[in-house]
């Protein structure tokens, strides 16, 4: 690694990732070695630096100033290695004519040797245990909101003595029947293409686990939602399937294949009423879109707009299906929406990362989980792309050519 005071502007901007704090990066995109190490605390008063920080600077500040030690200890070791030494050690006079000590003096310098395995630690570990630890909780939260739709079907009034609630959605456009169609076709599109994306991705198994991670607690919010307030169905053309009155074994048979199915209606797999409040199509619509964008380089700004399309559509496909009522998919944008961005937010601070009262984050219920899944994550995770092994190793195997040896 070249000297600090060397470093130029990119060198400060991938510093600043690699450290935690991107959100410096715009400001000091002009800023290269010489001008990070004379920072102080009133350029820290000022624009722009004045409008990034909320701590006045401090977690900056602390990292250059170990910065400066560094430096200031390279300086100092380089000056002995050129034979210009900044002090004499053990109460020596004079050096030598040459700017040297003597051996006798030499013998006695301490030598302090400075660990270098934080240095060697990646700054992104794969850890595919915890990527498989997040999946089981993602399984064990899609299955738990399916238990809990068949739960919730028991109980969804007849829709003969109760008829739906009123929705403004509803009043403004009339139902078109194979809507909701284009919106499962649209969310397998949008699950597919995350599918891709994510197996192209370098660092596939910490973004895997935040995906599984997030998804899993959405559908397990979902699970409280639908549970706690049962909704009646959004409109006369619901046909839902007979109650089985604590018929348990029927009731197992039931979510089984709503499983194999995966909850679409298309696969004729979801006959049951009663998970309205919130829209799990909504929340996969968009999370998937979510991911697509973040985890992709924004110069491929054409994919973003053809996955917002995709995502918008659908939902709009939702509504225009009278599938759900207009307050479900609000409330499925907005719970996904926010759970996304604080996650990340969290992720790519490393100062939210710590339990502290100054933290309001580390309160959340999740937050040891979060902690444990990125404990070893320093920084921003960056969009870099590779294939996976598996196909690097099969490309590599159809490079190799055999030629066969005549032993005659």
């Amino acid at each position: 690694m070249k000297r600090v005071v060397a470093w130029t502007a990119e060198d400060v901007s991938d510093w600043l990732s690699k450290e935690g704090m991107p959100e410096y990066i715009d400001a000091l995109h002009q800023t290269n070695g010489s001008a990070l190490l004379r920072l102080t605390e009133a350029d820290f008063q000022t624009v722009p630096l004045s409008l990034v920080s909320s701590d006045g600077g401090q977690q900056l500040l602390e990292k250059v100033e170990t910065l400066r030690i560094e430096t200031h200890i390279e300086a100092h070791k380089n000056g002995h290695a050129n034979g210009h030494a900044g002090g004499l050690p053990n109460g020596t006079s004079k050096p030598l004519r040459n700017g040297t000590l003597g051996m006798k003096d030499l013998t006695e310098m301490v030598h302090i040797r400075i660990p270098m395995t934080e240095a060697t630690r990646p700054s992104f570990p794969a850890e595919w245990g915890k990527t498989g630890i997040a999946f089981i909780y993602a399984v064990v939260c899609f299955v738990t909101t399916t238990v809990v739709i068949s739960v919730v079907h028991e109980r969804v009034p007849p829709k003969e003595h109760t008829p739906p609630l009123p929705d403004k959605f509803f009043d403004m456009f009339d139902r078109i029947s194979w809507a909701f169609s284009i919106c499962e076709i649209n969310g397998m599109l949008l699950v597919g293409l995350w599918l891709i994306q994510w197996l192209l991705l370098k660092h596939r198994s910490i973004i895997g686990r935040r995906f599984f991670f997030i998804v899993g607690t959405l559908y397990l919010y979902r699970c409280i939602t639908m549970y706690i307030t049962t909704l009646p169905v959004p409109g006369m053309h619901f046909k839902c399937s007979p109650k089985l009155l604590g018929n348990w074994e029927a009731q197992m048979r039931r979510v089984m294949k709503m499983i194999a199915g995966g909850g679409l209606s298309i696969t004729g797999s979801h006959t049951m009423c009663g998970d309205y409040l919130y829209s799990g199509h909504t929340v996969m619509l968009t999370l998937t879109y979510l991911f697509i964008k973040e985890y992709s380089p924004k110069r491929f700004w054409w994919y973003h707009w053809f996955c917002w399309t995709l995502s918008a559509v659908g939902i709009f496909c939702i509504l225009l299906a009278h599938d759900h009522y207009t307050v479900d998919v609000v409330v499925a944008y907005f719970i996904t929406t926010r759970l996304f961005w604080w996650y990340h937010t969290m992720a790519n601070q490393q100062s939210l990362k710590e339990t502290s009262q100054s933290n309001p984050f580390s309160r959340v219920w999740w937050y040891r989980l979060f902690q444990y899944f990125e404990e070893n994550v320093n920084g921003t995770v960056p969009r870099n792309y590779q294939l996976p092994p598996s196909w690097r190793t099969l490309q590599w195997s159809r490079s190799v050519k055999y030629s066969r040896l005549d032993n005659q």
